[in-house]
């Protein structure tokens, strides 16, 4: 792949706020041949489709879709129209993601927490994978899938387990995935897997970084996953502090790394104090 992605199909998804939203506006700036737009929050997306729009001065295609990447179905329908209207995209970002509450797994509402989680962080963007990667092997060309999941999926923390057993299952199936197609020879379409902690968008309100790992600007963020996609490197963890504590936990006896990384450098008591945002939108 080049240096940008003038002149590629782009699709990201949860791309009404955020960075979502932050990502698209890099793919008009480096002028896209099309940004594929994909949220739930219908009013949101045509206020960012819009202004999109008069930024790229039609040097790029703007297309959005109000879709709930929960539902199976409407991921399947809105692909196909995507695929008939745009294309096959040639760069994905699986970035829509929830998360919820501040509870002990047992205290949770299992029905309105744990199924929505997993649909949305993990299964979303399999299935969303599924639909647009025949189609990319095809084409034969330089093309990306990158998944957003979170330093959460590598470690245990109370307080938010089916957030980490979804950003884990993500990781599993991300990395899992970037393997098999370097074994079938399609290493054209590559995948990066990142790893973010804390990110200060209020998706994490009220989080506490814990020590040597301070809450992330989203815009650091967004330009270290954007040069990763364009490098087509496999795994991008922020901060540094990250990859630490994935180290410390393969190396450590587990009661250790409770009391040294857990309690100690105070990753158990990250979410004592979440809050997330006042009054959440709908779900990407």
């Amino acid at each position: 792949m080049t240096r940008t992605v003038r002149g590629a199909n782009v699709l990201i998804t949860g791309a009404a706020a955020g960075m979502g939203r932050m990502y698209a506006e890099l793919a008009v700036e480096e002028a896209a041949a099309s940004v594929v737009l994909w949220d739930r929050d219908a009013a949101a997306l045509a206020r960012v489709a819009d202004e999109l729009g008069e930024k790229s001065r039609g040097r790029t295609g703007i297309r959005s879709y109000v879709v709930d990447v929960s539902d199976l179905g409407g991921i399947a329908k809105t692909a196909q129209k995507t695929r008939k209207e745009v294309g096959t995209p040639d760069i994905l970002f699986n970035n829509a993601g929830i998360v919820r509450g501040n509870a002990y797994f047992w205290e949770s509402d299992s029905g309105d927490d744990t199924r929505p989680t997993m649909q949305v962080n993990a299964l979303a963007p399999m299935y969303i994978a599924r639909e647009f990667l025949p189609g990319m092997i095809a084409l034969g060309r330089p093309s990306r899938i990158v998944n957003i999941a979170s330093a959460a999926g590598t470690l245990g923390n109370p307080r938010m387990a089916v957030y980490a057993a979804s950003k884990a299952a993500l990781i599993g199936w991300s990395d899992s995935l970037r393997i098999e197609l370097e074994q079938a020879g399609h290493d054209h379409v590559k995948v990066v897997t990142v790893t973010p902690s804390y990110i200060s968008t209020g998706m994490f309100a009220g989080a506490r970084g814990p020590m040597l790992t301070p809450i992330l600007e989203p815009e650091v963020v967004v330009e270290r996953v954007w040069q990763a996609m364009l490098d087509g490197r496999p795994l991008v963890e922020l901060p540094a502090s990250v990859r630490l504590a994935r180290i410390l936990r393969a190396v450590l006896p587990t009661r250790v790394f409770d009391r040294v990384v857990g309690d100690g450098m105070g990753v158990y008591r990250s979410m004592e104090r979440f809050t997330g945002r006042p009054a959440q939108p709908p779900v990407a």
